[in-house]
C-alpha cells in the first residue's frame, strides 16, 4: 500500500553524519562546563542531572556537585556517542543557543526541502525519529541551511520513546501517530533499525548516502529522496 505517513532518521538520512560529528558535538563538548555552571540553578537541568546521578552515582548531593562530578561523565558520552537521555538533553540546550544565535545551522542534502515539499503536499504526515532530543530535532529543521524545514513536519520523537533498534519502540510510535504500521514509511542508513521497524509492520528503505552499503539487507534501498518517491510511488 502507499504510505501516509513518512518516519524519518536524522543522521545519513536527511542530514550529513559528519555534521552531526564535526559540528554538533564539538560543540556541545566546547561549552559543556560553561552551560552546566551558568545554568545550575535551572530546575530543568537540577531535574536531568538528578536523573544520570540515579543511574550512575551513589548518596545525595547538590546540583552543583553533581555538575562538577558528572561534567566529566557528560563529556566522555560526547566522545563516545552514548546515546543517554540527559547527555541528549544538555546538548539540546546547548545547541539551542548557537542556533537561535545563527552561529550554526543544520545540514540536509540538497534533495530533502523540493521532498518535503513534495511529500506534503501528496496529503503525508511527516515525522522525525531520532536519537537527538525532539528540541535538538526542531532546532535542526527549523534553522537548517535551506530555511524553515520545520513546517513541513508533523512532530518528533528519539530515545524517551525507546531505543531506535528495538521493535517496540514503533509500535509505539505507530500508535502516538494514529496509523496502522504498514501506513508508514520508515527510512534509516542503519539496516539494524530497518529491521526493528519492519518487524513492528512498517513499510522500510534503507538511504544509501554516504558509502552506504546494501550487503547483508534485503529490502528496498534508494540513493537519494527522489527515488523512495519512485519507489513507493509518492
Amino acid at each position: 500500500m502507499v504510505p501516509k505517513v513518512i518516519l524519518l532518521d536524522i543522521e545519513g538520512t536527511t542530514s550529513s553524519i559528519s555534521f552531526v560529528h564535526r559540528v554538533l558535538f564539538p560543540l556541545a563538548l566546547s561549552r559543556l562546563r560553561n552551560y552546566l555552571s551558568e545554568h545550575k540553578e535551572d530546575a530543568e537541568l537540577k531535574r536531568e542531572l538528578g536523573r544520570l546521578w540515579d543511574r550512575t552515582q551513589h548518596g545525595v548531593n547538590t546540583t552543583e556537585g553533581m555538575a562538577r562530578t558528572l561534567a566529566p561523565l557528560l563529556e566522555k558520552y560526547i566522545q563516545d556517542d552514548v546515546k543517554d537521555t540527559t547527555l541528549k538533553w544538555v546538548q539540546g540546550k546547548i545547541w539551542k543557543e548557537a542556533f537561535e544565535k545563527q552561529e550554526v545551522f543544520g545540514h540536509v542534502y540538497s534533495d530533502v526541502p523540493q521532498a518535503f515539499a513534495a511529500w506534503k503536499k501528496r496529503g503525508l504526515a511527516l515525522y522525525i525519529y531520532s536519537s537527538g532530543s525532539v528540541e535538538a530535532q526542531e532546532l535542526m529543521f527549523r534553522h537548517s541551511e535551506a530555511g524553515n524545514l520545520a513546517n513541513y513536519l508533523s512532530g518528533y520523537f528519539d530515545t524517551t520513546t525507546g531505543h531506535k533498534r528495538e521493535k517496540a519502540s514503533y509500535e509505539k510510535i505507530a500508535a502516538a501517530v494514529g496509523e496502522k504500521a504498514n501506513a508508514i514509511l520508515f527510512l534509516s542508513d542503519v539496516k539494524e533499525e530497518l529491521e526493528a521497524a519492519a518487524a513492528a509492520g512498517m513499510q522500510v528503505c534503507l538511504l544509501l548516502r554516504e558509502g552506504v552499503s546494501s550487503s547483508g539487507y534485503e529490502g528496498a534501498a534508494a540513493k537519494d529522496f527522489s527515488e523512495v518517491s519512485l519507489l513507493f510511488d509518492l
